[in-house]
């Protein structure tokens, strides 16, 4: 069991993705922009976060930019449509650990998760 932020703007996306996670035991915290992700993960200390890109406030690369300068170990996950390819690319290179396309299937999700916090 882990504890995973969900770093997201949609409702719909944060409640499917909760969901999956609950099913496999994992603990679970929602954050709806960039900003609010960066202060729950500094209050929160989770084990892995899941962050989409565009949102309003902060979006997520300057998220996992911010939250990476100040824990470089973090283990981060971009969930992002393919229209934002660009963005994924940028936050892999300031840290990101991963990505999963939008529209995603539980699959792929659990997999990287689980790849991602087995590192």
């Amino acid at each position: 069991m882990a504890r995973i932020l969900i770093v997201d703007d949609s409702s719909v996306v944060r409640l499917k993705l909760r969901k999956l996670l609950e099913k496999f035991q994992h603990d679970v915290i929602e954050s709806p922009n960039g900003a609010a992700g960066v202060k729950n993960f500094r209050l929160m200390k989770p084990d892995l976060v899941t962050m989409d890109i565009n949102m309003p406030e902060m979006g997520g690369i300057d998220a996992v930019r911010e939250i990476i300068s100040k824990h470089p170990a973090a283990k981060i996950i971009m969930i992002s449509s393919a229209a934002e390819e660009d963005g994924i690319v940028t936050a892999v290179k300031y840290g990101a650990r991963g990505y999963i396309l939008k529209p995603f299937d539980d699959a792929r999700v659990m997999q990287v998760i689980n790849r991602v916090l087995s590192e």
